[in-house]
């Protein structure tokens, strides 16, 4: 008989399930209580990629090992393990034949579990079964048959933020080089020859010396021309500052809710 009790069965749900060897199968999802007996028969355990695939385990001969529930099945066999519907209850064939995968033997008095068809079969602990012998009202997932009631719930999306780094900045000075053109004026003098009559005034002048000779006169011409010069002369200065500005994103997220049908048994 299985270790796990049914006042454990809540505590188990979401633990991990093992093999032999310690490797994962997957998660406990749902416990299948048996409805003669209200004990543990079967563990339902999401497996395959990001838990896609639900199979069930039966829970003979499991034990709980601190945080894990481990079976005596191999991870292989579990995934092997024929698909059934966990719609809350597990039929007569259905059960038998997860038996015989397991290597189990399988008898309609075998812990009251299997019953001819019709019967209450082995019901999961979210399954809706009616009232049972004790008086009590179905296995409410919120606690061991306590009322008529079920409790649903639903997620709920919180939405903050994280900060995160987005990117750098920097300042970096370079040196570029750039002609420049610029129009100054420049004066330079040309040789200008003047004439004038010998006159009373000028007679004195005009007849210092020999009547007839070689003579020279020089004169000095001047012109400017352009001179550049260079210097370094402070502009600006430039710095880095930061300001925050606020956007608006829009966020989406996949929330479940659980939702209540009313299954009315012919």
């Amino acid at each position: 008989m299985t270790t796990i009790q049914r006042d454990e069965v809540q505590t188990v749900r979401g633990q991990e399930l093992v093999d032999p060897t310690g490797d994962t199968i997957g998660k406990v999802e749902e416990i299948y209580l048996d409805t003669e007996t209200d004990q543990p028969e079967w563990a339902l355990v999401n497996t395959g990629l990001f838990g896609t695939k639900s199979t069930f385990v039966p829970l003979k001969e499991a034990t709980r090992d601190g945080g894990m529930l481990r079976v005596p099945y191999e991870k292989s066999q579990v995934k092997d393990a024929p698909k059934m519907d966990p719609d809350g209850q597990l039929s007569q064939r259905e059960e038998a034949e997860l038996y015989a995968h397991y290597g189990l033997d399988y008898g309609e008095s075998r812990s009251g579990t299997g019953l001819p068809e019709g019967g209450a079969g082995t019901t999961g602990t979210a399954g809706t079964t009616g009232t049972d012998t004790a008086g009590t009202v179905g296995h409410d997932t919120s606690g061991p048959n306590t009322d008529d009631a079920m409790t649903r719930s639903e997620e709920e999306v919180s939405v903050g933020t994280a900060e995160r780094e987005s990117g750098r900045a920097r300042l970096r000075k370079y040196v570029v080089e750039e002609e420049v053109t610029k129009t100054v004026p420049v004066r330079r003098e040309e040789v200008r020859v003047e004439r004038e009559p010998v006159t009373d005034a000028n007679a004195g002048a005009a007849l210092d010396g020999p009547a007839i000779s070689e003579e020279e006169h020089e004169v000095v011409l001047h012109e400017e021309e352009p001179v550049v010069e260079k210097r370094a002369v402070p502009k600006e200065r430039v710095r880095l500052d930061k300001e925050t500005v606020t956007d608006e994103q829009q966020v989406s997220e996949t929330a479940r809710k659980e939702q209540i049908d009313i299954d009315e048994g012919r």
